[in-house]
């Protein structure tokens, strides 16, 4: 196998255009790029987002580059396919971002003026109503993970002024919320209406989200980050369990914190 290496000093347009090359190759003489379509690539590309935040997460910019890269390939197969559709093409999905983006930011090109970023964001969904949006949760996709779509449509309404402008008054409204999901249990009798919980433990997670992102806290990132934490220390957990020939279902509850506590010690 041989290929042409890239020149020693490249420019981004070089660089892009050596990319596109590439993919034209292979989905000419490659049977598997030559069998894919835009169902068969969506969950490639999806799981490819996920290693991007993981790497992110992680702060491993070796990772990071690797991982942008196999997402701009992803992009540009699939307008590779629309091409071969006569949908439209790279050069249209490019400028076709450029027009959004001058568009949206007439404080850059044009006269607007705003004092900080609050207001570029109210002018970025003015402008999307007026594009022909007919409402600014439109743009939020309906299969994103809960937890992602409530903070994004928050963020979304913040846009046009629905929102607290007292992070206190917030978190009045997460212990309000509380109090109501409390409410829905009888400890005493252990008594619990499963629908009614559910719904008002789904309005505490709302508010949660909220009073996070009133304090700047992105709550996806904020909890991958303890579900890492978490299964650090629990392997930790099984590994020193298996080195004392013990069986985790066989121990009981504080001989395992012995090892949690360990794991919760160490860096």
């Amino acid at each position: 196998m041989s290929h042409t290496p890239p020149p020693a000093k490249q420019t981004p347009n070089e660089a892009f255009d050596r990319l596109l090359t590439v993919l034209n190759t292979l989905r000419i003489e490659c049977p598997w790029d030559r069998k894919q379509t835009m169902e068969s690539l969506r969950h490639l590309t999806i799981e490819e987002l996920y290693e991007l935040t993981d790497a992110i997460l992680e702060k491993d910019y070796q990772e990071i580059k690797k991982e942008l890269g196999d997402i701009i390939m992803h992009l540009v197969f699939y307008a590779k396919i629309a091409e071969e559709e006569n949908q439209f093409n790279i050069t249209d999905v490019l400028n076709a971002v450029c027009d959004k983006l001058i568009s949206r930011h007439p404080h850059i090109y044009g006269d607007t003026q705003v004092k900080d970023d609050e207001e570029v964001k109210q002018n970025w969904e003015s402008i999307k109503l007026q594009e022909g949006n007919k409402s600014v949760l439109q743009g939020v996709p309906q299969s994103l993970p809960a937890l992602v779509k409530a903070y994004r449509i928050q963020d979304k309404v913040r846009g046009v002024g629905f929102d607290w402008e007292d992070k206190v008054e917030v978190w009045n409204k997460v212990e309000e919320e509380l109090a109501e999901f409390k409410a829905e249990f009888d400890l005493k009798n252990n008594n619990v209406n499963q629908e009614k919980a559910e719904g008002e433990f789904g309005d505490l997670l709302f508010s949660l989200i909220n009073y996070a992102r009133h304090l700047g806290i992105n709550p996806e990132n904020a909890l991958e980050k303890t579900n890492k934490k978490f299964i650090k220390r629990f392997t930790y957990l099984e590994e020193k369990a298996a080195e004392n020939g013990l069986v985790l279902k066989d121990m009981s509850l504080e001989e395992m914190d012995v090892y949690w506590n360990e794991a919760k010690s160490l860096k």
